[in-house]
């Protein structure tokens, strides 16, 4: 990055530290210490000299909306640009999820908007917006008072000179609040009169053309909408068809089902034509920047460079701005069976003095942090299959396969790795995972192998068995049991032609 970053780098640095604690602890948490906790942990990086915002800006409120729908917050320059940021963040939940649940089958009329004429957006993303305006911080910096006040306080301690500049921005459906955000504040009355910018990423659609055409018309100082080319959320409402023709090479092909997918969700606009408002400034227009590991035409494939393509992490990458620091990761779980009380050892990245494990929705504690790749702790009461997760200020770790316990046993049963990725009818394959034993099955989609040898719990031979399409790619799955391993990325195998 270069000394003096960029507005872009800055701005989606700020968007991409909202996501900052957006899960909540599985095991449970107050609104007010999940609050503290995203507080605690956005506090760290905006003191961080390394980021794009170079330790120069600093929190004055935040709020996180009921139920953990949506969040926003203000930060202040520090540096004697004069300059704000209103910062939003969306729904924390999966992509199609998020896009499921955003209604924009009914659009509704926006007079919050202060346009004189009406305009109209989608129910889905107002009710987001008065989420946002009417969440009253629960703690310090700026406790029971809303967006608005918090602003006008803000700007009323604000000296005169340089006019101050108020960054509306976001990432995903934080950047679709934000394009929402950005009338309604510039119509409202301040004390010290801003510049209003809008610089959003990833933002799905808020609204039809009556929205475009008045948004459009405010002179906003920067009016940037920073789209990657290949990132399928974009294009929700305004042209969500045209991602089933996606990947070109190396891929992956949406497979039919991506496509019935993407069908079904064009259609719950029911004929609601949806416009993106402002200046489009694309990127990874060649499609140079992709997750290599995830091409093969498979669902699982697909969904996951969806999710690469959106990721806050690739949009920093795109625009020169260093990662921000990364929530906890959980990578394995050894032993991955056993009853309450027996000790286990906890592998994975991120680990702090300060996090807190789950072994499902049931709290651990007693735990010690042994490095930031390490934990040992205790198993707590518990029963069933469970994801054992670690939550700091950072965030919560995703859940993953190979970070599963059960209670009482047998282990789960998970496929990480599979060697060789590709070859002919009667390739030798290793498969390595966890919760293997003799008397396995192995399938390569719906074929059983007639050539399986346990080697361990952790790694279990098998050869390639025929198939009618002999240029496909497959799940290599294995059945213990009555449990069987599921399909997933690190499963993969493509046939090659005999």
């Amino acid at each position: 990055m270069a000394p003096d970053p960029t507005t872009a780098q800055v701005t989606m640095t700020l968007a991409a530290l909202a996501a900052t604690g957006a899960t909540p602890r599985p095991s449970g948490e107050s609104p007010q210490q999940q609050t503290e906790r995203i507080i605690t942990g956005i506090n760290a990086q905006l003191s961080d000299p390394s980021l794009a915002t170079q330790g120069a800006w600093r929190l004055v409120w935040l709020a996180l909306s009921e139920a953990n729908a949506n969040m926003a917050y203000i930060a202040r320059s520090t540096n004697g640009s004069n300059e704000f940021a209103v910062v939003a963040r969306g729904t924390d939940a999966d992509l199609t999820d998020i896009l499921e649940d955003l209604d924009v089958g009914t659009v509704v009329p926006f007079p919050e908007s202060g346009s004189p004429k009406p305009i109209a957006v989608s129910k889905g993303a107002m009710d987001a917006f008065e989420r946002v305006v009417n969440a009253r911080s629960i703690a310090s910096p700026s406790p029971n008072v809303t967006l608005a006040q918090a602003l006008t306080a803000a700007l009323n301690s604000a000296p005169s000179s340089p006019q101050p500049t108020v960054y509306l921005t976001g990432h995903s459906l934080g950047g679709c609040i934000a394009t929402m955000l950005a009338p309604y504040l510039q119509a409202q009355t301040w004390p010290k009169q801003p510049k209003f910018a809008v610089i959003t990423y990833a933002a799905p659609t808020a609204g039809v053309q009556s929205f475009v055409d008045y948004f459009d018309s405010v002179p906003w100082v920067i009016d940037e909408r920073h789209n990657n080319a290949y990132d399928l959320v974009p294009h929700a409402w305004a042209d969500l068809d045209t991602t089933a023709g996606w990947y070109p090479s190396p891929g992956p092909q949406a497979t039919e089902e991506v496509k019935l997918l993407i069908g079904a969700l064009s259609k719950r606009t029911k004929g609601n034509v949806y416009v993106q408002p402002g200046t489009l400034y694309p990127m990874n227009t060649s499609y140079t920047s992709l997750a290599k590991n995830l091409v093969n035409k498979t669902t699982q494939d697909f969904l996951g460079q969806v999710a690469f393509q959106h990721a806050n992490s690739t949009y920093l990458d795109l625009v020169g701005a260093p990662a921000v620091p990364s929530a906890p990761v959980v990578t394995a779980v050894t032993p991955t069976f056993g009853e309450p009380g027996a000790t286990v050892t906890i592998n994975g990245t991120g680990f702090s003095k300060d996090s807190m494990v789950d072994f499902g929705h049931f709290a651990c504690p007693t735990r010690n942090i042994d490095s930031d790749s390490r934990i040992t702790a205790k198993v707590p009461d518990g029963t069933g299959v469970v994801h054992v997760r670690v939550t700091n200020t950072l965030g919560t770790s995703p859940a993953v396969a190979m970070g599963q316990f059960a209670y009482g046993g047998p282990a789960p049963v998970v496929v990480s790795a599979v060697s060789p990725t590709s070859g002919q009818v009667g390739t030798p394959l290793t498969i390595s995972g966890s919760g293997f034993a003799d008397g396995a099955t192995v399938h390569f989609k719906d074929k059983a192998s007639d050539s399986v040898k346990f080697v361990s719990t952790g790694q279990i031979t098998a050869t390639a068995p025929g198939q009618l399409d002999d240029h496909q790619t497959v799940n290599v799955t294995v059945t213990v049991g009555k449990a069987t391993s599921p399909a997933s990325p690190a499963d993969e195998f493509t046939y090659t032609g005999r």
